[in-house]
């Protein structure tokens, strides 16, 4: 497998003895000050005109998704037409960024897609566990994208992450990404609700972007704890010194556990405030978070007409 980073710290890769120093050296978290900036940041009044901006970028910014073994090729349908048009009744709702599905549905997924901007996503390297041989995840890659698949959302493997074997994650990004080929982009799903600390996830951020991860992604929405603005303000300070470093951006995703739009606006601060202007764009930012899409669509109908409408007016998924 490949064990060369494209990039200027491509000299870290060399080995795991240079990758494990690499890892280790960089900054420890404070963890009561990076909580405390999150918490800071999510104060911040958002009102009219900017709060109606926002909703409409949070809205283009959602991954759509299903992931449960009761999908069926109806229930992926109907998902994409909601990407496609959030809102039935008002043709300005912008679409989403993506539908995220299971490598065998993808196909079904760009049928109900075609012709518009949205993007198809499908998890794949044996998601949510990671718990497979090598060959087994890559010829899930291969069948995503071969079916059609724009983007792949990999997870790493977090026991050999734990257990210090930073090499071989590394190595299954790089064989992950090469099998990605030139038409899909990659998010690296890190798990951060089982990598115990703040330090492990500014680890394994720098991780994926070296190996040549083009999003990194907190969570796959399975496990108890999911994207929290803490986690996911450590992730953009990482973008944002990688890309100072390096001249390479990479997009963040949080996901799980955002569902209001409330909640969608605090995670916009916290973008523009940390890593800047350039990542408040659905090429760079991401929500993993489809209830959330109800909830903006409700509060948007709020700003428009001044008055909220009942549970039916959207659907369910």
């Amino acid at each position: 497998m490949p064990t060369t980073a494209p990039h200027a710290l491509s000299d870290v890769t060399a080995s795991d003895g240079t990758l494990r120093r690499f890892l280790h050296g960089l900054p420890g978290v404070d963890a009561v000050g990076l909580e405390a900036r999150a918490a800071s940041l999510g104060t911040r009044s958002i009102k009219t005109t900017a709060k109606a901006y926002a909703i409409d970028l949070a809205i283009s910014m959602v991954d759509l998704t299903t992931l449960e073994g009761a999908d069926t090729p109806g229930k992926v349908r109907a998902l994409g037409a909601k990407a496609v048009r959030p809102d039935p009744t008002d043709r300005s709702a912008p679409p989403t960024a993506a539908v995220c599905v299971y490598p065998d549905m993808v196909a079904t997924a760009k049928e109900a897609v075609a012709g518009s901007t949205v993007k198809v996503a499908s998890v794949a390297t044996a998601f949510p566990a990671g718990r497979a041989p090598i060959a087994v995840k890559l010829a899930d890659v291969r069948e995503a994208v071969a079916a059609g698949a724009d983007e792949i959302d990999m997870v790493i493997d977090r026991g050999a992450f734990l257990a210090g074997n930073y090499l071989k994650v590394y190595d299954e990004i790089t064989a992950v990404k090469e099998a990605c080929g030139t038409d899909a982009r990659l998010k690296v799903i890190f798990e951060t609700g089982e990598l115990s600390t703040y330090d492990n996830i500014r680890r394994a951020s720098w991780l994926g972007m070296l190996a040549g991860a083009d999003f990194i992604k907190t969570s796959t929405g399975k496990v108890a704890v999911n994207a929290t603005p803490a986690n996911t303000l450590l992730m953009l300070e990482a973008v944002r010194d990688f890309r100072a470093q390096t001249g390479v951006q990479v997009g963040v995703k949080p996901a799980g556990g955002i569902r209001t739009s409330k909640d969608a606006i605090k995670f916009l601060v916290l973008v523009n405030e940390t890593a800047g202007e350039d990542w408040l764009d659905n090429h760079w930012f991401r929500f993993g978070a489809s209830s959330l899409l109800n909830d903006l669509l409700l509060q948007r109908q709020k700003l428009a007409t001044g008055r909220y409408s009942g549970p039916d007016y959207v659907t369910v998924d």
